[in-house]
């Protein structure tokens, strides 16, 4: 389903009641896609912050590789 902005601002609810019975909706502003409303899906979850900073691999100490990159782009 497409809709325009005016429409999608007037029929808010409605569409919102398509999307969550699982049909997607387009709306458009003058004619180019502006936003995709897709239904939930409540099985995709965000990866851990605290395995993700685990699987990162640092030699030096962070701070100290951010003062070398600061001094080296001020010569």
């Amino acid at each position: 389903m497409e809709v325009n902005v005016k429409e999608a601002r007037s029929k808010l609810s409605t569409i919102l009641n398509k999307v969550e019975k699982g049909e997607a909706v387009v709306v458009k502003r003058r004619g180019k896609t502006v936003a995709k409303l897709v239904p939930v899906t409540h099985d995709q979850r965000l990866p851990s912050l605290k395995e993700f900073r685990a699987s990162l691999k640092v030699s030096k100490p962070l701070s100290k590789t951010v003062v070398k990159a600061r001094e080296e782009e001020r010569y």
